[in-house]
């Protein structure tokens, strides 16, 4: 994208990947941090019901009384349920466990994939105070999931530097043709960014090749490290560029936030054809 701002509508972009280890939270808290510090508007909704993002900006249970899941069962807008984080020109959209049984309460819903797409819609006051929306994807292919991908423009991937990070990769991508097929047919592949990456690891550098050669240029240039600093961050309710600004987990997430911004919004971005 050249710019995030300036849109008719802020983008939106879930930050997904069914395996769960992979960084999946640590990205979407990290890069909207990066992106807040270079004077975006950014919204984060938390749809873990884990949690683990609302806790890593502050969000303690105290804070979480408007949730994900009553802007899900349509009992909160959009703009009633986003506070303020402990970082500048970053809101959030707390989870809770309750959305664990997200699956279970609205199965019978004929508009059950369509749910956050239709809060997101239905209530345009936040689309003045924001530029961009990351979405916090659960670890697994389930309701929460399908509602992110129809509700966002694109889908950014964290994908681990490990064996059978690519096999994973291709459930989620038969996923996203089936959106395509039906729910959301402008939905495409926003970038995949290869997270955990040891330089000094042989299967580390091979699966860093196989993605780039599989992928080409969907894979980010940026490569996020293991970090000691990424892995404090959360336990001190802060972002990693809070916590050591200058550590290389900080500097890998604000390069990351450049290379996104940086890149064209392209409707012929390769998505998911080849890649199964």
């Amino acid at each position: 994208m050249s710019d995030l701002a300036g849109q008719p509508e802020p983008r939106i972009i879930s930050v997904a990947n069914q395996k769960g280890g992979v960084g999946k939270t640590t990205t979407a808290v990290n890069l909207a941090a990066a992106l807040a510090e270079k004077g975006y508007r950014i919204l984060l909704l938390d749809l873990d019901p884990q949690g683990n993002a609302s806790t890593g900006l502050g969000i303690g249970p105290d804070r979480r009384k408007d949730t994900t899941y009553d802007v899900l069962s349509r009992d909160v807008s959009i703009t009633k349920g986003m506070q303020p984080t402990n970082v500048e020109n970053l809101w959030i959209i707390p989870s809770t466990t309750d959305l664990s049984s997200a699956d279970i309460d609205f199965m019978d819903r004929k508009d059950r994939i369509f749910l956050l797409r239709s809060a997101l819609s239905f209530d345009e006051a936040w689309k003045e105070a924001i530029d961009l929306v990351l979405i916090d994807c659960p670890p697994s292919l389930n309701l929460l999931t399908l509602n992110a991908m129809v509700a966002s423009n694109s889908l950014l991937v964290p994908l681990q530097s490990e064996f059978f990070a690519l096999e994973g990769l291709s459930q989620l991508m038969l996923t996203v043709r089936e959106i395509r097929s039906s729910a959301n047919p402008d939905l495409r592949i926003e970038g995949v960014v290869m997270t955990m990456f040891d330089g000094r690891n042989r299967l580390a550098q091979q699966v860093d090749f196989d993605a780039r050669d599989t992928l080409g240029d969907l894979v980010f240039k940026t490569v996020i490290p293991r970090n000691v600093r990424l892995s404090e961050a959360p336990s001190f309710s802060m972002s990693v560029l809070q916590y050591d600004g200058q550590s290389r987990g900080a500097q890998s997430y604000r390069a990351l936030a450049a290379e996104l911004i940086g890149r064209r919004d392209a409707a012929q971005n390769p998505i998911q054809e080849g890649v199964a």
